[in-house]
């Protein structure tokens, strides 16, 4: 029997087992109640609430404009509807780069005001210092490594990295160096398949893979993208499972045509 149906609540632990059992880690996003409550109880292993809400739900072009306290509310709602899932939360963009201290009391308070079980940081060893400082308060790091999004201006583009090799090299020894700093899994984004499959082989913690080939050890994707409700993002990596965007627009018209013929409520639809 696998893990993912016989744990009641999934673990840091638990990952690391099904890395080593060779089972493959299903992770989505979520940054609300009702979303969290349908994919928890379908069985969802990981939930990352993702500063990608910045996206998909604020409407910005980056991850950037996202605060803290907007990320703890999120997660808030997250946690509320879950039973079974991990809960990661992104620390945004201004809340730990430059500052263990920041990086710190960020991360403690995400985990006292929402009661997530980690916390994610973009980064290899030039966020070492925030890494180890905020596992010093017990607090368990994801990192996250490839294309990161809070990066954005300095990459000047969201195509696929470490392509060349001096880049691939770093990849190489930062995913090592995050393990070696006591991070529990690390996200690869949009790096060539074959690197990811090299580095995820190189460690023993799992690799969560966006765009990064089916060689790591397991999968992410926006749930939004995932689910149809977003249709103008559309990268090779990105399978859509539902086309909700339509199926809500034509419930939406439909609900239109029946007010306004008076179909809508019909007797047995009032008190």
């Amino acid at each position: 029997m696998s893990l993912h149906s016989e744990v009641k609540r999934v673990t840091v632990h638990t990952l690391r087992s099904m890395k080593a059992n060779g089972e493959k880690i299903a992770m989505l996003t979520s940054y609300d109640y009702s979303m969290a409550k349908i994919i928890d109880e379908a069985g969802i292993d990981v939930i990352l609430v993702g500063d990608s809400a910045s996206n998909v739900i604020a409407g910005h072009e980056t991850t950037l404009p996202i605060t803290l306290d907007q990320m703890i509310y999120h997660a808030q709602a997250v946690i509320r509807a879950i039973k079974r899932a991990l809960i990661v939360v992104d620390l945004p963009f201004g809340a730990y780069q430059g500052n263990s201290r920041k990086a710190l009391e960020s991360s403690i308070r995400i985990m006292k005001e929402s009661g997530a079980h980690a916390i994610k940081m973009e980064g290899g060893v030039e966020i070492e210092e925030s890494v180890k400082r905020v596992l010093s308060a017990g607090v368990p790091v994801m990192g996250h490594l490839g294309l990161t999004p809070q990066s954005i201006y300095k990459f000047g583009t969201y195509t696929v990295r470490a392509r060349e090799e001096m880049e691939a090299n770093k990849l190489r020894s930062d995913i090592k160096a995050l393990e070696e700093m006591g991070c529990f899994s690390v996200v690869l984004e949009k790096i060539p398949a074959t690197l990811a499959k090299e580095v995820s082989q190189s460690v023993d913690i799992p690799t969560i893979g966006i765009g990064a080939g089916s060689d790591t050890d397991g999968q992410v994707l926006v749930i939004h993208d995932m689910m149809g409700i977003n249709k103008e993002f559309n990268p090779r990596f990105l399978r859509r499972y539902a086309d909700l965007y339509t199926i809500m627009q034509d419930a939406t018209k439909n609900y239109i045509e029946d007010v306004k013929s008076k179909d809508f409520p019909n007797e047995k639809e009032q008190y």
